[in-house]
């Protein structure tokens, strides 16, 4: 896996409990990582299944809305939007049980 991060984004964004709100978008190629700027300033992750991961602070709904419309146009599929759960990590699903 190939992390490309970006300079820091003031993190000032908060959910109703006060936390940052971190989205993660995943799509599916490696885009290059000259798009970064383009959306956003999201860290681009390629993940080992040829998918991408683009994660970071989203100021708001229009600005998300921003993000997948630049997506859009790059003409790349959106696998997935998620919040990233401070405490349980992408997905916000946490570890699954497992059986006894």
């Amino acid at each position: 896996m190939t992390v490309h991060p970006q300079p820091a984004r003031p993190v000032g964004t908060t959910d109703r409990a006060g936390a940052a709100v971190v989205y993660t978008l995943r799509v599916t190629g490696h885009l290059d990582p000259h798009w970064a700027p383009s959306l956003g300033g999201l860290t681009l992750t390629h993940d080992d299944d040829g998918a991408t991961s683009l994660t970071g602070v989203v100021a708001d709904q229009a600005e998300l809305h921003g993000l997948l419309a630049r997506i859009r146009d790059l003409g790349v599929t959106l696998v997935s939007v998620g919040i990233v759960d401070p405490v349980r990590g992408p997905g916000g699903g946490g570890s699954a049980a497992t059986p006894d």
